[in-house]
């Protein structure tokens, strides 16, 4: 898609909508000058910004879908970040604090190295996020090469912190790193975010640490890059070890609370009352999240006087715990409460169910699942509760739920009775059934059986490759918690299966280190449910991730634990099972092993009159053969198979046969054979977009032509395989690297890429 494209699809859904630029602009909070610039094509929207025009248009699913297609930039220059969630247009107040800020930021030079700000100090609501962002966002224009924030959730009573390696996979997507290329340790992509950062300069905002070890790892080493760290602890370390400055922020005084509050509900209001203006702000006990949610809720009701909503606060019972101190009158979940007895019923209903969301940021979809309403009702909801200050947006378009409101949204769910298992299943029914039809699209791997969908559960349409990967990297984030903190056992089953969905996901992306974790899950879960075929697939997908993150001795444990289970499972099952612990015992070297496990196989597909299952096994224990040197019976397997394969329409299993076949051709001494059926498997490997499998190709291709004097081509080769497997975040990159270095350059020839680095797939 291109600017133009969009442009025509925004005007005309603005003109189905029957407005104005001058209207949409007023209902979206988006300008008139930038709504016409995307309307003419000149320009393409924010996701955040794109999320609010598409609201206020009010347009349906397949509009949106429309939309959020054609905005997507697809472009090869380097990607410029722009996460910085918006700035507060309300923003009052903290005036020595901005003072002081400001002539921090006059030291950041291009040569003047790196300084770390921690904006610490006071209880939650503070307004620590505030003054960072509307901080970030008036100097932005003094770092050209784009600005980072991520969300460390230190403190959110729901979840764990962050993970810094994490948080530096996201902020490497940002910079137009695919998900594949991502290393998978922590270590790995801090280097790989201080090469990618080594010549910008940048403002990175760190929000809500928990503390300075998780804030290190992220912290870019560029000179003129200006990071901003907030956090409720002291930082002492990073103030020790880093240099950085401190501001301590304490509640508004009072002057500058009634300036806030008269910028949200006008200067007139607070002038007609002031005394009730100034008990309004001494109630909230100057702290400017409750005020910030008073002022929207006084918004709401232009009409209210102001000593009716200061007899409501005076009144409210009982306290927030999580915000009480020795100060009485700072009563957050007074001004909570108050503003949410002002949402409309079903919305109060929706705004008590978001509670139990794990993550930190919530998807339109998820949220209507959550709560088991339809999309254009929860979008609704989620405008009410936005504009109520008890939602805001990330840069990415989603709902976020400040810790605070989210833990009061729980204690009111308790307090009704709210079916919260409900919500909680319904979520993990959603991550569920929708990684299952993007399978469709993106995995190879053996589909889980398909399961009932509980009532409620929004059902997300995905026609293509691109549609599915960007569903999963729109809720990678929340799977992860889903699945680990949503603990009740009756959820285990649902537990258990939406790991078995997400590895496909995984598998493709070489999210190995993430798999580990939901693999140990799901294997805990079927355990639990005392299902033997569920327990022996979530040890095969830890078995390979252990494996590919190079766990060896604890890979082999956990395979040696399956044998032992096999026979539990029902033949197909096993016969399933069986080929993929060959494939484990040939990973690691063991093939006299390796070729009793689709041996097996094969009888069992026999018996059960599975002719895929024959065929495809067939192949394997050709290429076993292969590796054994026996390669007379290997090629006589494999073209026994190569029919059978094509008449079942197996190409995968065809190219590994052809494969096994050159490998069997070399071992023969028939090296141009096999160089020319290698060449066939790799074309078909390659059609069928599975970089995986082309290493294996590639290798033997590159060992082929080494034996035939082509030195260049199985350096390249090799080379070849050692960048697609780092794409996938396997070890195994490493071996592939040593034997492209082994061979020497010839004369002229100029050295590849640099070992151990982020390679872009050819």
């Amino acid at each position: 898609m291109d600017k133009s494209t969009f442009g025509r699809l925004l005007r005309e859904a603005r003109q189905r909508a029957l407005l104005t630029l001058e209207g949409l602009a007023e209902a979206s909070g988006v300008s008139v000058r930038a709504l016409s610039d995307m309307e003419r094509g000149h320009s393409l929207p924010r996701q955040s910004t794109l999320s609010e025009v598409m609201d206020a248009l009010d347009v349906d699913e397949d509009d949106r879908r429309r939309l959020v297609q054609a905005a997507t930039r697809r472009t090869t220059q380097a990607a410029v970040p722009r996460q910085l969630p918006p700035d507060l247009m309300v923003f009052r107040g903290r005036e020595d604090a901005l003072s002081t800020v400001h002539g921090i930021t006059d030291q950041v030079t291009p040569r003047g190295g790196h300084v770390v700000i921690s904006a610490i100090g006071g209880m939650a609501g503070i307004g620590k996020t505030t003054l960072a962002l509307h901080w970030a966002h008036q100097v932005a224009d003094r770092f050209p090469d784009g600005q980072l924030y991520v969300n460390l959730r230190g403190f959110e009573a729901s979840e764990q912190p962050l993970d810094p390696g994490e948080a530096l996979g996201g902020f490497l997507r940002a910079f137009g790193v695919p998900s594949s290329d991502i290393p998978a340790g922590t270590h790995a992509r801090g280097a790989l975010f201080r090469e990618r950062t080594a010549t910008r300069r940048l403002i990175v905002v760190l929000d809500n640490a928990r503390d300075s070890e998780q804030v290190r790892p992220l912290l870019p080493a560029a000179d003129g890059c200006l990071t901003i760290v907030t956090s409720r602890n002291q930082l002492s370390g990073l103030v020790a070890a880093e240099g950085a400055s401190v501001i301590t922020l304490g509640v508004w005084p009072p002057q500058e609370a009634l300036a806030a509050l008269a910028a949200r509900i006008g200067q007139e209001r607070c002038a007609a009352e002031p005394e009730a203006a100034a008990e309004l702000v001494d109630l909230c006990g100057f702290l400017p999240l409750a005020i910030a949610v008073v002022g929207a809720q006084l918004s709401a009701t232009p009409r209210v006087p102001l000593s009716h909503a200061v007899r409501e606060l005076r009144e409210a019972e009982p306290r927030l715990d999580a915000l009480s101190t020795d100060d009485r009158r700072v009563d957050v979940r007074a001004v909570f409460s108050w503003s949410y007895r002002s949402l409309t019923p079903a919305t109060a209903r929706f705004f008590r169910h978001l509670s139990a969301h794990p993550g930190p940021a919530v998807s339109a979809e998820a949220a209507a699942s959550l709560a088991g309403t339809g999309m254009t009702a929860a979008r609704r909801h989620l405008r009410e509760l936005t504009a109520a200050s008890l939602l805001s947006r990330d840069a990415d378009g989603r709902f976020v739920l400040h810790d605070l409101v989210r833990a009061y949204g729980g204690e009111l769910a308790d307090q009704e009775g709210d079916d919260r298992l409900g919500a909680q299943a319904r979520l993990l029914d959603y991550l569920r059934h929708n990684a299952h039809t993007a399978n469709q699209h993106v995995s190879k791997l053996e589909p889980v059986p398909v399961l009932p969908l509980l009532d409620g559960v929004v059902c997300v349409a995905m026609d293509n490759r691109d549609e599915a990967l960007d569903w999963f990297r729109q809720e990678e984030s929340t799977v992860g918690p889903a699945v680990q903190s949503l603990a009740d056992p009756r959820l285990l089953a649902l537990r258990g299966t939406c790991t078995r969905e997400w590895i496909g996901y995984n598998e493709v992306m070489g999210r190995w280190a993430e798999e580990i974790p939901a693999a140990r899950v799901g294997l805990a879960a079927a355990l639990a449910l005392d299902d033997p075929v569920a327990t022996v697939r979530s040890r095969s997908n830890l078995s390979r991730a252990l494996l590919e993150t190079g766990h060896a001795d604890e890979a082999d444990a956990s395979i040696g634990v399956m044998l032992g289970e096999l026979h539990l499972i029902p033949p197909a099952s096993r016969a399933r099972i069986e080929c993929e612990i060959g494939f484990f015992r040939c990973r690691q070297g063991r093939f006299a092993e390796a070729l009793q496990h689709p041996r097996r196989a094969l009888e069992l597909y026999r018996e059960t009159g599975q002719r895929e299952g024959v065929a495809s096994t067939l192949s394997n224990i050709g290429w076993i053969l292969a590796q054994l040197g026996e390669y007379r019976e290997a090629i006589d397997t494999c073209e026994e198979a190569l029919p059978l394969l094509r008449e079942t329409g197996d190409r995968r299993f065809e190219a590994g046969a052809l494969d096994a076949i050159g490998c069997s051709q070399q071992g023969l001494g028939d090296l141009d054979a096999a160089v020319a059926s290698y060449e066939k498997s790799l074309g078909i490997f390659a059609d069928l977009l599975d970089p995986y499998s082309q290493v294996g190709v590639l290798d033997h291709l590159a060992s082929a032509q080494r034996e035939l004097g082509h030195s260049a081509q199985a350096r390249a080769n090799w080379t070849r395989a050692a960048e697609l497997l780092t794409t996938l975040r396997s070890a195994r990159a490493e071996q592939m690297w040593a034997k492209a270095e082994e061979l020497p350059l010839d004369k002229g020839e100029k050295a590849g890429p640099a070992r151990g680095g982020a390679h872009e797939p050819s």
